[in-house]
């Protein structure tokens, strides 16, 4: 029963007007004093203008009464809403403490709902919605070449061209990514960092946190040898000693002067630069246009858009253009935003997941508003008396709401736990390189939303409940006898609304899930090109002070091969600067033999630099002529392989073998470069196994030129096939064969190649398993949704069923009544999320592999899966009903 605050009489809908009522009193207070001069002998007239008088300002004081008597009316008010609020805080509080029942499975719902939505959100809000701690970042661009409509570095030559021309950036820099061996102490290290212009870090306008940053005059060559420091790598390698600005620091075989070290906020990503030294421009290379490395942010000046600088750029690069026309024929430049392109694809995948996760939240929420509606209808009589005692229809949803807003903030309670818990596991299994991930928790936005999810959910499980139930008829009501507001013959429009929302929902989850599934599948079905087994990569770079010279440098690489050939256990070694699934790689355009030599002719490949022996340890078929051998040394015949797909790009219908290529640099001589493709190798997976193919052509490590070991900065990848099948046996003798070249060259990116092609499908995987177990969430729920409804819909029609089994109705005929009282809500939410699902997938698109967004197995498969799903629920309850005793039902009517 209520409390007894429900039985106060209810105030009239409308009070008098306070300004009536201030008339009212001062019109009175008049009269009495005019009345009084009257009996002192005044006329009348006299008397009335005695007593105005009396009042002085009468439209000032009348302004001053009403201002005050709505002071008065507004804090009475206040202080009634908020006596009543407490009150129906208490009563909530009660009514959850007393049926534990319906809030256990209240709050779990939901909390389930709200944590995992919480969980996704942490990370979003990490890397996507948090402001990067840089200066004003909206103003900061990213600026790219592109050739042939796709993205490239940017040249050295472009790049200061660009610069001396344009006025639409208030500062820019150039940045080549790299990595450097650290090498001072016992324990060398491979450490990745970046070659920056002066100025990158007044770009993003952050200050060291120790000493400073670059001075313009060591940004020169011969000046070039300082060194900042991440935070990261100052708390890692130097035990945050303070002390190390202005010491040496042994980088690439020298020493580099540390001037200063970036606080820990620069740090963005976990895998990002943890040092710098500066670009260090010699004129050759401001002058070089073909050579496109640079990564190159800008910061706009204030008031210029990016569509504005893009359009200047545009100018410039029509310069360039009839300046350079061999290595700029198709410069173009695009403009793009920094953040956007700083988080990448990343922003979209984690967004799909956010809006997963807020479908099972709405299906949770669905299931909380049909238990609260059957809730409504076993508490009808209590709300139709408390009607009858002056509560009104307002007043009666403001308690229902309340009761709906502390169940949810009980819940959103418990889902913030339950989110703080996940978090730390959501991060682990998430895969590598997405930026900021790492720095994912539960702060004060996400509190805050979390807070804000509990009150909406509350408005969207509470709000049309409150509404049903404080529409029940008054009279009515109590002249049931308290049966409940449902016995209109099962025809419940809300219930099966909500019904058909939750399986719409479900579909929309499963679809989604589904194509995931149906995409990694696939995704198994790929051929790599190559056999992973037993494989071992490790990569190594020689420093460039002692590998100036590019014939020294091969000299080690190849006598690197001899040793390791003689590692026991190892079947087959080889170096390659790229391999596959493996990072970076430097492409090249090729101009076949009978083509101009003009860029437009150039098809884009990329270049691998390999020893003899390659194809034979990573078991990459040779589809036409032969490997690498010891022919091919420098001086001798220059020769290539290339792939199968850069064959057929090279010379479309034509024998590939025997032909000449060149490079779009030309030799020493300015003439054309020419090589002889002496074999066609099998395709093979770059990158990923979900990227094609890409057009690969392959160099003997002997021929290739010496400005080549600048690009890959005299970095190769060493690999082994182990004998016995463990990849990682041969690595401790691959350490001491390095270390007998170099005690100050490190291994680093050790990896199996199995599990190189693992971490190519991390991001799928991670995508699949998530949105597989929303799925799964989403699919128990609705079915448990529908599982209430009917059970429901039994139990308020038990006497109806009697009375039709006592007329001779069969099991039968009972258990289809139910069935169809199911059927018509779950074939609407099968058809709507069929519908929606058609348009919500397109953003799984980029993320599907071998598989259409409208696949009619995955469609198939889902409305199967919930057509049955959604019987059974149905079913269990009709199975119940069909066993109704009339005799017993009839008795309860």
């Amino acid at each position: 029963m209520a409390d007894s605050h429900y039985g106060r009489p209810r105030r009239p809908a409308r009070r008098r007007e306070i300004a009536d009522e201030v008339s009212d009193e001062l019109e009175f207070h008049i009269e009495m004093r005019t009345r009084e001069y009257i009996a002192r002998g005044m006329n009348p007239a006299d008397a009335r203008d005695r007593a105005l008088a009396r009042f002085g300002d009468l439209a000032y004081v009348r302004k001053t009464c009403r201002e005050i008597g709505r002071r008065k009316d507004d804090d009475m008010r206040r202080r009634e809403y908020f006596g009543e609020l407490r009150q129906d805080i208490g009563f909530a509080l009660r009514q959850l403490v007393a049926n534990p029942g319906f809030s256990l499975v209240a709050i779990v719902t939901l909390a389930l709902g709200i944590g995992a939505t919480t969980a996704i959100f942490s990370a979003v809000n990490a890397v996507v919605f948090r402001p990067l701690p840089i200066a004003d970042p909206a103003r900061l661009v990213f600026v790219n070449e592109a050739w042939r409509g796709q993205p490239s570095d940017v040249s050295a030559g472009n790049f200061v061209d660009m610069m001396a021309a344009q006025t639409a950036f208030e500062r820019a820099a150039a940045i080549q990514y790299a990595s450097f061996n650290v090498s001072d102490g016992d324990n060398p290290e491979r450490v990745i960092g970046a070659r920056v212009t002066h100025g990158f870090f007044d770009l993003f306008g952050v200050a060291p946190s120790i000493g400073r940053v670059f001075r313009p005059d060591e940004d020169q060559p011969g000046s070039e040898f300082v060194v900042i420091l991440s935070h990261r790598l100052w708390t890692r390698r130097f035990a945050a000693d303070k002390s190390i600005v202005g010491r040496d620091v042994r980088i690439g075989g020298r020493p580099y002067r540390a001037v200063g070290v970036m606080p820990a906020e620069f740090d963005l990503t976990s895998d990002a630069e943890e040092l710098w030294v500066p670009m260090a421009f010699t004129p050759e290379r401001k002058a070089m246009h073909d050579e496109h490395y640079l990564t190159v942010p800008a910061r706009l000046r204030d008031g210029v858009t990016r569509e504005q600088a893009e359009e200047q750029l545009k100018t410039i690069a029509t310069t360039l253009r009839e300046r350079f026309p061999r290595d700029n024929a198709e410069l173009a430049f695009r403009v793009l935003p920094f953040t956007e392109t700083f988080v990448g694809e990343d922003r979209n995948r984690l967004l799909v997941m956010l809006g997963a996760v807020g479908l099972v939240l709405l299906i949770a929420c669905g299931n909380i508003a049909n238990l609260l509606l059957a809730r409504g209808a076993t508490r009808s009589r209590e709300l139709a008396i408390r009607a009858a005692l002056g509560a009104g229809r307002g007043r009666i949803v403001r308690q229902l709401l309340t009761e709906s807003l502390v169940l949810a903030m009980v819940a959103g309670a418990v889902g913030l736990a339950l989110a703080w818990w996940t978090t730390g596991t959501l991060v682990a299994l998430a895969p590598p390189g997405v930026p900021r991930l790492d720095q994912t928790s539960i702060d004060t936005t996400v509190l805050a939303f979390a807070l804000g999810l509990s009150v909406l959910s509350s408005l969207v499980f509470g709000l049309a409940p409150a509404l049903r139930s404080a529409r029940a008829g008054v009279s009515d009501t109590l002249k049931e006898g308290g049966r409940g507001q449902a016995g209109s013959g099962g025809r419940d429009w809300l219930r099966s609304v909500l019904i058909a929302t939750e399986v719409a929902l479900a579909v929309l989850l499963l679809v989604g899930a589904g194509l995931l599934i149906r995409s990694a599948i696939e995704l198994t079905r790929v051929r790599p090109g190559f056999n992973p087994a037993g494989v071992l990569t490790a990569r190594m770079t020689l420093p460039a002070a002692e590998y100036r010279d590019s014939t020294r440098a091969v000299a080690a690489f190849e006598r690197l091969a001899e040793e390791i050939e003689r590692i026991p256990g190892v079947t087959a070694t080889a170096l390659a600067s790229q391999v596959p699934m493996g990072p970076g790689g430097n492409g090249n355009g090729l101009i076949p033999d009978g083509k101009p030599f003009d860029l437009k002719y150039a098809v884009n490949a990329r270049l691998r630099i390999v020893s003899p022996g390659i194809f034979k340890t990573l078991e990459i078929p040779i589809l036409r002529g032969r490997e690498f051998d010891a022919r091919d040394r420098r001086g001798a015949q220059k020769v290539m392989i290339v792939s199968q797909t850069l064959a057929g790009a090279l010379f479309p219908g034509q024998d590939a073998l025997g032909r000449r290529v060149a490079c779009c640099e030309p030799g020493p001589d300015g003439k054309p470069d020419y090589k002889m493709i002496v074999g066609i190798a099998g395709d093979m997976r770059g990158r990923a196994l979900a990227a094609p193919p890409p057009p690969d052509f392959y160099l003997p490590i002997a021929q290739v030129p010496a400005e080549a070991w600048d690009w890959n900065q005299r970095t190769m990848y060493i690999v082994t096939r182990a004998t016995s099948g463990d990849a990682m046996a041969p690595l401790p003798h691959l350490r001491s064969v390095v270390a007998a070249i170099d005690p100050d060259v490190p291994l680093f990116n050790v990896r199996t190649m199995e599990e190189r092609m693992t971490e190519s499908v991390a991001g799928a995987r991670f995508n699949t398993l998530l949105l597989s177990l929303l799925g799964a969430i989403g699919l128990a729920l609705s079915a448990i949704g529908i599982y209430g409804v009917i059970a429901y819909f039994v139990t308020q029609r038990t006497s109806e069923i009697g009375v039709r089994v006592a007329l001779g109705a069969t099991r039968s005929d009972v258990i289809r009544l139910v069935l169809r009282q199911a059927a018509a809500p779950i074939a609407l939410g099968l058809a709507a999320g069929l519908l929606a699902s058609l348009a919500a997938t397109r953003a799984l698109a980029s993320q599907l592999v071998g598989v259409e967004r409208s696949d009619p197995i995955t469609l198939a498969s889902v409305i199967s899966v919930l057509a049955v799903t959604a019987s059974l629920a149905a079913f269990i309850p009709a199975r119940r009903a069909a066993g109704v005793d009339p005799t017993r039902a009839l008795h309860t009517t």
